[in-house]
């Protein structure tokens, strides 16, 4: 039976969690108490003396044409990296799963693009798609095709998606991969035996089985890539011609470039709304088909 926990043993457990307390106040609360505060004053810098307009930035910022169209890029970017970093994990993670000789060289090479700096990633996929010198379109070039401008207006987007995906799937698989070790083999071997195909296998029960994990994949995904600033920073810096300007790069324009640091701020506030508001609809959505299947 578990002890009760004594008043003497209070102060141990507060001493002992203060470093983690510590650690949240000065990277979370800190920054984020400073940044709604920003967003109701107008400052060119972080050192001049700002003036209190209220929620003028807000209604400035929303009525920006160039905000609404950096949230779509951001939302078609997030939406589009993270749909096919799910998809690609998890038939990557079936293939691991199965035995077959070279399994574990396989596991092992393919957290490599993951364990890569973002700042060598992008600079090095910059290099290979060159329209003129990249090795990409030299091979294209070699093989009788006319060269790719992936960096163009009309591809960025979606070479962002393509290396985006390149990057951050393995980590997607690594999760899978770990939620396949838990399903039962014996699920697998009454089902076969009942005269179940692989297919039938996997959306009866490996699917349902990993349904908490692609939950937890998509949402915490879906935060990282909607914040996402450095790779697609180094990679197009926006470019060309403001086509894969997300949130977060705005939100460094503003600040930092444009000294426009209450608006800035306010596009980061804005920003954490629609983020927030996104997971409680999609964890209230996740919760109403458990608690459909459940009664079914």
């Amino acid at each position: 039976m578990a002890q009760p926990i004594k008043k003497r043993d209070i102060p141990f457990i507060t001493l002992f969690l203060l470093p983690g307390l510590l650690l949240f106040v000065v990277t979370i609360l800190i920054p984020s108490v400073l940044a709604i505060s920003y967003s109701l004053y107008q400052a060119d810098s972080f050192v001049s003396q700002p003036t209190f307009i209220g929620l003028q930035n807000y209604i400035e910022v929303i009525s920006e044409q160039r905000f609404w169209s950096d949230l779509w890029k951001t939302i078609l970017y997030a939406g589009c990296s993270v749909l096919l970093q799910v998809i690609i994990g998890i038939a990557i993670a079936l293939i691991l799963n199965e035995n077959f000789v070279g399994r574990e060289f396989l596991r092992g090479i393919s957290v490599i693009p993951y364990i890569i700096p973002p700042i060598a990633v992008a600079i090095v996929w910059e290099w290979m798609l060159d329209s003129n010198w990249g090795v990409v379109n030299q091979f294209i070039s070699m093989i009788g095709f006319d060269k790719i401008a992936f960096l163009s207006s009309n591809m960025v987007m979606w070479t962002a998606v393509f290396i985006s995906v390149w990057t951050w799937t393995p980590f997607v698989t690594l999760v899978f991969l770990a939620g396949l070790q838990t399903i039962p083999s014996e699920l697998y071997e009454s089902a076969s035996l009942e005269g179940a195909n692989p297919w039938q296998l996997f959306w009866k029960i490996t699917l349902p089985m990993l349904k908490p994990v692609i939950t937890t994949i998509i949402l915490l995904r879906g935060i990282w890539m909607f914040n996402k600033f450095d790779l697609m920073w180094i990679l197009t810096g926006g470019g060309p011609a403001e086509k894969t300007e997300t949130l977060p790069i705005l939100t460094y324009l503003y600040t930092f470039k444009l000294q426009r640091v209450g608006a800035g701020s306010t596009i980061a506030i804005i920003a954490l709304i629609i983020m927030t508001i996104g997971m409680l609809l999609y964890l209230r959505m996740m919760n109403a088909d458990e608690k459909e299947e459940s009664i079914k």
